[in-house]
Protein backbone atom coordinates (compact mmCIF):
# COMPACT_ATOMS: atom_id res chain seq x y z
CA UNK A 1 0.00 0.00 0.00
CA UNK A 2 1.57 3.32 -1.51
CA UNK A 3 0.38 7.20 0.16
CA UNK A 4 0.66 10.24 -1.69
CA UNK A 5 4.68 10.35 -0.72
CA UNK A 6 5.91 7.20 -0.76
CA UNK A 7 5.61 3.95 -3.40
CA UNK A 8 6.58 1.64 -0.78
CA UNK A 9 4.64 -1.98 0.12
CA UNK A 10 3.88 -3.03 3.30
CA UNK A 11 7.07 -5.20 4.43
CA UNK A 12 9.45 -3.35 2.45
CA UNK A 13 10.27 -0.43 5.52
CA UNK A 14 11.90 -1.77 8.62
CA UNK A 15 10.35 -0.88 12.00
CA UNK A 16 13.49 1.26 12.38
CA UNK A 17 14.28 4.28 10.08
CA UNK A 18 17.08 6.52 10.19
CA UNK A 19 16.16 9.77 9.20
CA UNK A 20 18.30 12.34 7.34
CA UNK A 21 16.66 15.82 5.73
CA UNK A 22 18.68 15.25 3.27
CA UNK A 23 18.02 12.50 0.59
CA UNK A 24 21.37 12.21 -0.72
CA UNK A 25 22.40 11.75 2.82
CA UNK A 26 20.38 8.94 2.98
CA UNK A 27 21.51 7.33 -0.21
CA UNK A 28 25.34 7.95 1.40
CA UNK A 29 24.41 5.73 4.52
CA UNK A 30 22.82 3.30 2.54
CA UNK A 31 25.63 3.05 -0.19
CA UNK A 32 28.14 3.18 2.55
CA UNK A 33 27.22 1.38 5.52
CA UNK A 34 23.94 -1.24 4.38
CA UNK A 35 24.50 -4.32 2.51
CA UNK A 36 21.74 -5.79 0.32
CA UNK A 37 20.41 -2.73 -0.32
CA UNK A 38 16.75 -2.11 -1.80
CA UNK A 39 15.40 1.59 -2.62
CA UNK A 40 11.86 1.90 -1.84
CA UNK A 41 11.30 5.47 -2.78
CA UNK A 42 11.94 7.93 -5.41
CA UNK A 43 8.59 9.82 -5.22
CA UNK A 44 9.95 13.81 -5.22
CA UNK A 45 13.50 12.45 -5.27
CA UNK A 46 12.91 11.60 -0.89
CA UNK A 47 15.15 8.45 -1.31
CA UNK A 48 14.27 5.96 0.93
CA UNK A 49 16.42 2.15 1.20
CA UNK A 50 16.07 -0.64 3.30
CA UNK A 51 19.33 -2.67 3.67
CA UNK A 52 20.91 -4.52 6.19
CA UNK A 53 23.72 -3.19 8.74
CA UNK A 54 25.11 -6.18 10.79
CA UNK A 55 22.53 -8.63 9.78
CA UNK A 56 19.70 -6.08 11.08
CA UNK A 57 17.00 -5.04 8.89
CA UNK A 58 17.32 -1.25 8.85
CA UNK A 59 15.86 1.90 6.47
CA UNK A 60 16.89 5.23 5.70
CA UNK A 61 15.48 7.79 4.03
CA UNK A 62 15.31 11.57 3.59
CA UNK A 63 12.57 14.17 5.51
CA UNK A 64 13.22 17.11 3.73
CA UNK A 65 13.42 20.32 5.41
CA UNK A 66 11.19 22.01 7.66
CA UNK A 67 8.29 20.17 10.54
CA UNK A 68 5.33 20.30 7.74
CA UNK A 69 8.61 17.84 5.23
CA UNK A 70 9.25 15.75 8.12
CA UNK A 71 5.63 15.85 9.73
CA UNK A 72 3.92 14.23 6.53
CA UNK A 73 6.75 11.52 6.29
CA UNK A 74 7.16 10.37 9.69
CA UNK A 75 3.34 10.13 10.27
CA UNK A 76 3.50 8.02 7.00
CA UNK A 77 5.84 5.89 8.01
CA UNK A 78 4.98 5.52 11.53
CA UNK A 79 0.99 5.07 10.93
CA UNK A 80 0.60 3.52 6.64
CA UNK A 81 3.95 1.40 7.35
CA UNK A 82 4.39 -0.06 10.93
CA UNK A 83 7.17 1.85 11.47
CA UNK A 84 8.08 1.57 15.24
CA UNK A 85 11.35 4.00 15.82
CA UNK A 86 12.81 7.00 13.66
CA UNK A 87 16.01 8.05 14.63
CA UNK A 88 17.06 11.93 12.85
CA UNK A 89 20.10 12.32 11.86
CA UNK A 90 20.44 15.90 10.84
CA UNK A 91 22.74 19.42 10.91
CA UNK A 92 22.08 22.03 13.63
CA UNK A 93 23.44 25.43 14.18
CA UNK A 94 25.25 26.01 17.35
CA UNK A 95 23.80 28.61 19.78
CA UNK A 96 26.98 28.25 21.93
CA UNK A 97 30.68 28.60 21.98
CA UNK A 98 31.24 25.31 23.36
CA UNK A 99 29.16 23.84 20.27
CA UNK A 100 32.56 23.44 18.01
CA UNK A 101 31.79 22.24 13.96
CA UNK A 102 31.65 18.46 13.96
CA UNK A 103 30.67 18.03 17.33
CA UNK A 104 27.24 15.63 17.48
CA UNK A 105 24.30 16.44 19.98
CA UNK A 106 21.58 14.57 20.87
CA UNK A 107 18.23 16.35 21.66
CA UNK A 108 17.12 16.15 25.15
CA UNK A 109 14.04 17.92 23.75
CA UNK A 110 12.96 20.44 21.40
CA UNK A 111 11.53 24.03 21.78
CA UNK A 112 9.76 25.59 19.17
CA UNK A 113 7.32 28.43 18.54
CA UNK A 114 5.88 26.52 16.06
CA UNK A 115 1.96 25.53 15.55
CA UNK A 116 2.88 22.49 14.57
CA UNK A 117 2.19 20.36 17.89
CA UNK A 118 -1.36 22.78 18.23
CA UNK A 119 -2.54 22.36 14.82
CA UNK A 120 -1.70 18.61 14.47
CA UNK A 121 -3.22 17.16 17.75
CA UNK A 122 -4.09 20.59 20.01
CA UNK A 123 -0.42 19.65 22.23
CA UNK A 124 -0.09 23.27 23.71
CA UNK A 125 3.21 22.09 25.09
CA UNK A 126 6.29 24.54 23.24
CA UNK A 127 8.91 21.64 24.90
CA UNK A 128 8.54 18.25 23.58
CA UNK A 129 10.42 15.19 24.23
CA UNK A 130 11.96 12.52 22.69
CA UNK A 131 11.83 9.00 23.55
CA UNK A 132 13.64 8.50 26.79
CA UNK A 133 14.50 4.51 26.69
CA UNK A 134 15.48 5.48 23.29
CA UNK A 135 17.88 8.21 24.16
CA UNK A 136 19.57 6.49 26.82
CA UNK A 137 20.84 3.68 24.40
CA UNK A 138 21.92 5.92 22.23
CA UNK A 139 23.98 7.54 25.16
CA UNK A 140 25.27 3.80 26.22
CA UNK A 141 26.13 3.42 22.31
CA UNK A 142 27.76 6.76 22.13
CA UNK A 143 29.98 5.69 24.99
CA UNK A 144 31.08 2.01 23.78
CA UNK A 145 32.47 3.88 20.48
CA UNK A 146 33.55 6.70 22.43
CA UNK A 147 32.45 9.27 20.46
CA UNK A 148 31.94 12.75 22.33
CA UNK A 149 28.37 13.68 22.54
CA UNK A 150 26.73 16.50 23.99
CA UNK A 151 23.11 15.72 25.33
CA UNK A 152 20.98 19.50 25.34
CA UNK A 153 17.99 20.90 24.67
CA UNK A 154 17.77 21.94 21.15
CA UNK A 155 15.78 24.53 18.83
CA UNK A 156 13.35 23.49 16.24
CA UNK A 157 12.85 26.75 14.14
CA UNK A 158 10.36 26.94 11.19
CA UNK A 159 12.54 30.22 9.76
CA UNK A 160 15.98 29.77 8.58
CA UNK A 161 16.54 33.37 7.42
CA UNK A 162 15.13 35.44 9.91
CA UNK A 163 15.37 39.54 9.69
CA UNK A 164 15.86 39.82 13.30
CA UNK A 165 17.82 38.56 15.96
CA UNK A 166 15.85 39.35 18.76
CA UNK A 167 14.87 35.75 19.55
CA UNK A 168 18.51 34.01 20.26
CA UNK A 169 18.41 35.75 23.50
CA UNK A 170 15.10 34.02 23.92
CA UNK A 171 16.39 30.71 22.80
CA UNK A 172 20.01 30.96 25.29
CA UNK A 173 17.56 31.53 27.94
CA UNK A 174 15.49 29.00 27.87
CA UNK A 175 18.89 26.71 27.42
CA UNK A 176 18.97 26.09 23.51
CA UNK A 177 22.40 24.87 22.45
CA UNK A 178 21.48 24.61 18.94
CA UNK A 179 19.05 25.20 16.57
CA UNK A 180 16.96 23.10 13.51
CA UNK A 181 14.09 22.49 11.53
CA UNK A 182 12.51 19.33 12.06
CA UNK A 183 12.51 17.30 15.31
CA UNK A 184 9.64 19.20 16.92
CA UNK A 185 7.26 17.65 14.63
CA UNK A 186 8.82 14.27 14.85
CA UNK A 187 9.01 14.03 18.39
CA UNK A 188 4.92 15.36 18.33
CA UNK A 189 4.19 12.47 15.67
CA UNK A 190 5.88 9.83 17.90
CA UNK A 191 3.95 10.89 20.98
CA UNK A 192 0.63 11.01 19.27
CA UNK A 193 1.15 7.71 17.63
CA UNK A 194 2.49 5.65 20.68
CA UNK A 195 5.98 5.52 18.84
CA UNK A 196 10.07 6.12 19.52
CA UNK A 197 12.05 8.99 18.30
CA UNK A 198 15.03 10.64 18.82
CA UNK A 199 17.21 12.92 17.25
CA UNK A 200 21.11 13.29 16.91
CA UNK A 201 22.64 16.01 14.89
CA UNK A 202 26.19 17.30 13.74
CA UNK A 203 27.29 21.37 14.19
CA UNK A 204 27.21 21.96 10.64
CA UNK A 205 27.95 25.84 11.44
CA UNK A 206 27.75 28.21 14.61
CA UNK A 207 26.19 31.44 15.47
CA UNK A 208 29.19 32.70 17.20
CA UNK A 209 32.35 30.72 15.35
CA UNK A 210 33.00 31.82 12.30
CA UNK A 211 33.05 28.15 10.97
CA UNK A 212 30.51 26.49 8.30
CA UNK A 213 30.48 23.46 6.35
CA UNK A 214 30.13 22.76 2.77
CA UNK A 215 26.92 20.79 1.40
CA UNK A 216 29.34 18.21 0.13
CA UNK A 217 30.42 17.98 3.46
CA UNK A 218 27.21 17.98 5.13
CA UNK A 219 26.42 15.12 2.56
CA UNK A 220 29.14 12.94 3.60
CA UNK A 221 31.30 13.88 6.67
CA UNK A 222 29.02 13.52 9.72
CA UNK A 223 29.68 9.87 10.19
CA UNK A 224 30.17 9.68 13.99
CA UNK A 225 26.30 10.31 14.07
CA UNK A 226 25.63 8.00 11.35
CA UNK A 227 27.56 5.24 12.99
CA UNK A 228 25.85 5.72 17.10
CA UNK A 229 22.69 5.39 15.20
CA UNK A 230 23.24 2.85 13.20
CA UNK A 231 24.63 0.91 16.28
CA UNK A 232 22.08 1.81 18.45
CA UNK A 233 19.62 0.58 15.91
CA UNK A 234 21.18 -2.85 16.26
CA UNK A 235 20.28 -2.96 19.35
CA UNK A 236 17.07 -2.78 18.77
Amino acid sequence: MSTPHISAKKGDIAKIVLMPGDPLRAKFIADTFLENVVQFNTVRNMFGFTGEYKGKKISVMGSGMGMPSIGIYSYELYNVYDVETIIRIGSAGGYTADMKIYDVILASGAYSESTYALAQSNETKNILKPSLELNELIIETAKELNIPMHIDLIHSSDVFYRQNTDYLEKVKEIGCKAVEMESFALFNNANVLNKKAACLLTISDSFVIEEITTPEERQTSFTKMMQIALEAAIKL
